[in-house]
């Protein structure tokens, strides 16, 4: 055995791919970004954003590549959410998949298909079609996440505009929580975390009584972090 070569095992070597689960909320419902395969294996069918790390590359800057590369969309922070490595996942051999998530006010961003991908396309967490590999299994696990997380660190807020009322802020949680929430009670809540900075303005599209826009304060959240979240809804 050669120096170079001193340490290469003969063992059998798996792949390693990423996926990106990308949540976007327009408003009304979260949806979820899927691209539509251009190659085989499952070409035509949706799945998640994402393909092989490289061998020069970290899986965090795979994940990135691999987002952009088919979806154009970039410069977003991607949160690892579980490792996903049964034998017979991917129909191309053994190979294990980091999943990555994501939080982005879809309107801020425009997907357009790239690379492998025929399309890029939001779709609703209640109305998405049947996902190749076991894309299916890595969305579920990311939802149950960003349920959970929502719950006591206040997450959400990279979904809403920069200024926002306690009506779209309440539409939010209830479309992740998928669950209908006390509307005094969540007011009183949010108010008392110090996390909301009232504004001076009113929302003057609603064509009822303008509601109180708030911003969300990055600083609170700072000092919050370092002493840690109290935050159940």
């Amino acid at each position: 055995m050669s120096k170079e070569n001193k340490y290469c095992y003969d063992y059998p070597r798996p792949s390693l791919t990423v996926d990106c689960v990308v949540f976007g909320f327009d408003g009304l419902s979260i949806k979820v970004l899927l691209i539509n395969r251009g190659v085989e294996p499952f070409k035509g069918k949706w799945a998640l954003p994402g393909g092989f790390v490289r061998m020069e590359e970290s899986i965090d800057e795979a994940a990135a590549r691999e987002l952009k590369e088919e979806t154009s969309i970039h410069s977003i922070f991607l949160e690892q959410l579980y490792t996903f490595g049964a034998p017979e996942r991917d129909p191309r051999g053994r190979v294990v998949s980091v999943a990555y998530f994501a939080l982005i006010n879809l309107h801020h961003f425009n997907a357009m298909a790239g690379d492998d991908a025929q399309k890029a396309q939001w779709f609703s967490l209640q109305d998405f079609p049947p996902l190749a590999f076991d894309h299916a299994e890595i969305l579920r696990m990311a939802v149950y996440r960003l349920k959970g997380k929502i719950r006591y660190q206040p997450i959400g807020f990279e979904l809403l505009p920069e200024k926002f009322t306690l009506v779209q802020l309440q539409n939010l949680y209830e479309a992740v929580l998928e669950m209908p929430l006390d509307k005094r009670n969540f007011r009183r809540k949010m108010l008392s975390t110090g996390l909301l900075i009232e504004l001076n303005e009113k929302d003057m599209r609603s064509t009822r009584k303008k509601a109180q826009l708030y911003q969300f304060n990055q600083e609170k959240f700072n000092e919050l972090s370092k002493k840690g979240f109290n935050f159940e809804i």
